[in-house]
């Protein structure tokens, strides 16, 4: 980073600024040959409001202008991010934010208080990242050895070994380079601000994009950055007031670190200030103190309700399903091991919450239902032992959700691999093994996205299980159609005296290659979320539990399997297809269930509960579309037994 960062004093930095504004504007309105994006523009717009929000104060003071030319150049900026904002997708938003802009552009004119026109830059700022969804949160904790190893690699010759503007190459240049240590400054700029500044740099200057750097590697720097200001006794302040407790609400994520300036939250609450210095060179403590399942259920509960009570029933809607999907869900295993009246407790109330948002009952009405729901949470955290699960549930919980789930992938594998021993058709076998081992590699890039990339979001979860449960429930139906079929005798010897032709074969060894592909990564995938929640609900102690109650269901998986297989091969051939049919057939129905339960919960599709039994092992729940659902697939079944009746007659 070969001038500066940021904070580029006065002119030079607004006279570059507007050269580079007045590029990217050429750039997007020529035909030239490089394409600015609408990121990139939106980006843009946050950069000048962020500039605006820090330099404007400086030069309009009292109702005064201290400086004409950086005022002109304030008010260029603001009119260039209303024109960026113009030309960006048309979104439900953009009326509004370039109503703001509008509102913004008219406080410069009339030389307004350098506080208010700040808070109006901000606000826009927010609004727009929040509309086009720019990224401003870093999708892994940021390491600043790193950002140490990149400063003096890129910016260490103009701004100094410490960032005091004195590096080798600062004499001459006119201004001198930023002092990261000059707190007037730095206290104005948030880390995103940072961060956009060396991602997009500064067109006509010796300050260069460095979006060719990795993402993490931009944020590791610009923390590193943010942090040359701060000295050991404050961060060791920061460091007491927040293992007190102070600012565990207005630090909850990353995000809310890096998306505003000391300035602003200083104002919000004594010590504040202190402690973000302190998060900002150890932002790895947000990440460790990452607010239990619960209590995520119970904020987006509280957000329920005044969303229903502005009237906006469609966002209350979406709350209350992730109510229960960001948070309830990730413990409802642990809970089952413990309470299992209270988890299926809990889960009515929250649907029948949904159901009360979409009949427009009154908000007394509702308010009353969030509170009930409170109250079985509140019980449901000493089940839990409000904090981290004991060594004891979390080996049992460890055990089922693997064996639970795995039971389902062990069923339906072991069934097509006996078919294929059984029948000698070895030519299967690279089919058979292809769909598994895809699924595990598939697992393991789900794992290590879920992990280190993002976080995948509860619709999202319950999206694709929803998904392949149905794909699922309609292959099994159709691989036990055709084995029901060779069940008899009759049917069997005239399958093989054909060899049936190879369009046929092909297609049965690819539907078994797809069954044996969805049958694992289903479970996988649910199997590698909910340990990724069990995890981080268990101390060093409960871990070393849930890797004991890993490795224990693999072994009784195993067992399992081998038991199944031994006995299913020594069936007589017409016995054996029949059961495996009866198996895959009953597994379609399951999986018929599951996977509009699970639409449902991700708030695909409505739930219309019933007066009947509950039984998830089984894939019943008691709503009117999972029946329906398996209802449906039932037909199925018995319209594939008559018809390879009917074809037997014949």
């Amino acid at each position: 980073m070969s001038k500066q960062i940021s904070s580029f004093p006065g002119s030079f930095f607004s006279r570059m600024m507007t050269a580079a504004l007045a590029g990217l504007i050429w750039l997007g309105t020529t035909h030239s040959a490089v394409a600015v994006t609408n990121d990139e523009k939106a980006q843009t717009a946050v950069h000048m409001l962020d500039y605006v929000s820090v330099d404007y104060p400086t030069f309009v003071q009292d109702g005064t202008v201290l400086n004409p030319d950086e005022y002109e150049e304030q008010l260029e900026f603001a009119t260039q991010s209303a024109t960026l904002l113009g030309e960006l997708p048309a979104t439900p938003q953009q009326p509004q934010l370039l109503a703001q802009a509008a509102q913004l552009q008219a406080l410069i004119k009339a030389k307004k208080e350098g506080a208010e026109v700040a808070a109006a830059a901000n606000n826009l700022r927010l609004a727009v990242i929040q509309a086009y969804k720019l990224t401003v949160t870093p999708k892994d904790v940021p390491d600043l050895n790193r950002g140490a190893q990149l400063f003096g690699a890129t910016c260490a010759a103009c701004h100094g070994a410490t960032g005091h503007g004195d590096g080798p190459l600062a004499k001459g240049l006119e201004p001198e380079p930023s002092n990261f240590h000059d707190e007037d400054r730095m206290r104005m700029r948030s880390i995103y601000g940072l961060y956009n500044t060396i991602t997009l740099g500064v067109s006509g200057t010796p300050m260069q994009p460095y979006s060719q750097l990795p993402e993490n590697d931009r944020w590791s720097l610009a923390f590193y950055v943010s942090t040359l200001r701060a000295n050991p006794e404050q961060q060791a302040q920061g460091e007491s007031l927040w293992q007190q407790g102070t600012g565990k609400h207005e630090f909850s994520s990353l995000k809310d670190l890096v998306m505003h300036a000391p300035a602003e939250i200083e104002v919000k609450g004594a010590g504040l200030g202190t402690v973000q210095t302190y998060l900002t060179a150890h932002p790895e403590a947000i990440r460790s103190a990452a607010p239990s399942p619960l209590v995520v259920t119970r904020s987006k509960l509280a957000e329920t309700l005044q969303a229903y009570e502005k009237g906006d029933r469609d966002s209350a809607r979406q709350l209350a399903i992730s109510a229960y999907l960001e948070g309830f869900e990730l413990v409802e295993n642990s809970l089952n091991n413990v309470d299992k009246d209270l988890r299926s407790e809990v889960e009515r109330e929250m649907m029948d919450l949904r159901a009360a948002i979409a009949k427009g009952v009154s908000p007394e009405a509702l308010s009353a239902q969030i509170d009930s729901i409170t109250k079985l949470l509140d019980a449901a955290d000493e089940k839990l032992g409000s904090g981290s699960l004991s060594g004891t549930t979390a080996f049992i919980s460890s055990l089922l959700i693997l064996l639970r789930e795995g039971l389902e992938a062990i069923l339906v594998l072991a069934a097509l691999s006996a078919f294929i021993s059984k029948t000698g058709r070895r030519d299967a076998l690279p089919y058979f093994h292809l769909g598994w081992i895809f699924a595990i590699l598939l697992g393991g890039v789900t794992w290590y996205v879920a992990s280190y990339l993002l976080t995948i979001s509860g619709a999202g979860r319950e999206m694709t299980e929803g998904i392949t449960a149905l794909v699922a429930s309609a292959m099994l139906l159709y691989v036990g159609y055709w084995l029901h079929s060779k069940s008899h005798a009759h049917a069997w010897q005239k399958f093989i005296s054909t060899q049936v032709t190879a369009a046929l074969d092909k297609r049965t060894w690819w539907a078994i290659a797809g069954l044996s592909f969805l049958a694992v990564y289903r479970e996988l995938f649910e199997v590698i979320l909910f340990y990724e929640a069990l995890w981080a609900q268990t101390g060093s102690n409960g871990q070393t539990a849930v890797i004991a109650g890993i490795v224990t269901a693999a072994v009784l998986l195993a067992i399992l399997t081998w038991v199944i297989l031994k006995y299913s091969v020594r069936l007589p051939l017409g016995k054996f297809f029949a059961a495996t049919a009866g198996l895959l057939a009953l597994l379609a129905v399951i999986f018929a269930g599951n996977g509009i339960a699970a639409l449902q919960e991700a708030g695909v599709l409505t739930a219309d509960r019933i007066n009947f039994i509950t039984v998830p092992l089984l894939g019943i729940f008691p709503t009117i579309q999972t029946l329906a659902a398996q209802g449906i697939a039932l037909a199925l079944v018995f319209a594939g037994m008559l018809a390879t009746r009917s074809q037997e007659k014949h």
